[in-house]
């Protein structure tokens, strides 16, 4: 998927076919999921829980690199499930998952539509420590991000070409007032929207999704780099990861 089919729909509708919550609890539950975990030690006395690096396929990696058992989550910025599924899952899988050295976390981000573009190249422009805890506050706002683009916004934006769009769009979306809160100064945003190399690489990572990985919406989990079929919450997620851990 080019850019310009992300942006090409923006006039007609914000699209979210490709996001649904799937049937989450059809997982089995295997092993205890209250039972305490076998501790790898960070190095140093570190927290693996605060360690985070981008990974050559454009995603984010929290954790140990070296994690026995590496979830991968796409998910798209603009996914009411994927919100949900930060809402309910992010705390504890830093906390126990995460922390433990036993799982480590990469997040890929999956372009559904055009505000998913300047979504991921903001999120991505912040010093890799604060991606995940980005990440969970651009969900939490997730409402008025996309409640501040109405019609008249759209066709205001439509006449643009998609390169161009980018920036106004994140702005409609107030998101340089979000990122101004966080330390990012103007023309760091600025330049992040403006970086085609950057566009470029989402759309590649997004097209080796699909075409490689069999990704066709979000939130979509690999364990050990198996797709986990009917896994779209965090009931359904758990017991997978405690199976893989083998407690």
């Amino acid at each position: 998927m080019n850019i310009r089919t992300l942006f090409g729909g923006f006039g007609l509708a914000l699209l979210l076919a490709g996001c649904g919550g799937g049937d989450g609890n059809l997982a089995a539950a295997a092993g205890n999921d209250a039972a305490p975990l076998t501790q790898i030690a960070a190095p140093n006395g570190g927290n693996w829980a605060e360690i985070v690096s981008q990974t050559p396929e454009g995603g984010f990696r929290l954790g140990n690199p070296d994690a026995p058992v590496k979830l991968v989550e796409y998910a798209s910025f603009t996914c009411p499930h994927c919100r949900d599924f930060a809402a309910t899952a992010s705390e504890a899988l830093r906390n126990t998952y995460v922390r433990s050295g036993q799982v480590s976390w990469e997040f890929r981000s999956f372009l559904l539509n055009a505000p998913d573009v300047a979504l991921s190249l903001l999120a991505a422009c912040q010093p890799p420590a604060a991606y995940f805890r980005t990440v969970d506050q651009l969900y939490a706002q997730q409402n008025e991000f996309m409640g501040n683009i109405d019609d008249a916004e759209r066709q205001r934006l439509q006449p643009l070409a998609p390169e161009q769009m980018i920036a106004p769009l994140a702005r409609a979306m107030d998101l340089d007032t979000f990122f101004a809160r966080r330390g990012m100064p103007e023309t760091r945003f600025d330049q992040c929207l403006a970086s085609r190399q950057a566009v470029q690489q989402l759309t590649d990572a997004n097209e080796r999704a699909v075409s490689r990985e069999g990704v066709t919406g979000t939130p979509t989990f690999f364990i050990n780099g198996e797709r986990l079929e009917n896994v779209a919450d965090w009931p359904g997620l758990e017991p997978r990861l405690r199976t893989a851990i083998g407690s």
